[in-house]
C-alpha cells in the first residue's frame, strides 16, 4: 500500500506564505502525477496544482503566479509553496498521488492539512 502524509498547514495572515509538504511511502514502484487539492467548507474539492514525473505543471487559475508546486522524485515528496495568501485560500489541502504499487496503478490521498488565512 501507499501512504501520503502532509504537513505545513497552519494559521497565516493575509499576504503571508506557507510551504506544504507531502511524503509518499510504502510499496511504491513508481509515481506518475502528484498534486494538491483543496476543499473549503461547503464547497467541492478542487485541483490547486499538479506535477507529473517529467516536471510539467498545471495550476488552477486562482493560484497562478502565487503558488508553486515542485517535487523531489528521489524522496517521493511533493511541495506547494504558497505566497501572497488570501482569505479565500482557506481550506483543507489534500495531497494526491497516482502511483504504481504491487496492486497496480491507483490514486492515493493524504489525510489533509488545514490552511487558514486570516488576520
Amino acid at each position: 500500500q501507499v501512504q501520503l502524509v502532509e504537513s505545513g498547514g497552519r494559521l497565516v495572515q493575509p499576504g503571508g506564505s506557507l510551504r506544504l509538504s507531502c511524503a509518499a511511502s510504502g510499496s511504491i514502484f513508481s509515481i506518475n502525477a502528484m498534486g494538491w487539492y483543496r476543499q473549503a467548507p461547503g464547497k467541492q474539492r478542487e485541483l490547486v496544482a499538479s506535477i507529473i514525473s517529467d516536471g510539467r505543471t498545471n495550476y488552477a487559475d486562482s493560484v497562478k503566479g502565487r503558488f508553486t508546486i515542485s517535487r523531489d522524485n528521489a524522496k517521493n515528496t511533493v511541495y506547494l509553496q504558497m505566497n501572497s495568501l488570501k482569505p479565500e485560500d482557506t481550506a483543507v489541502y489534500y495531497c494526491n498521488a497516482h502511483a504504481l504499487s504491487r496492486t497496480g496503478w491507483a490514486d492515493y490521498w493524504g489525510q489533509g492539512t488545514q490552511v487558514t488565512v486570516s488576520s
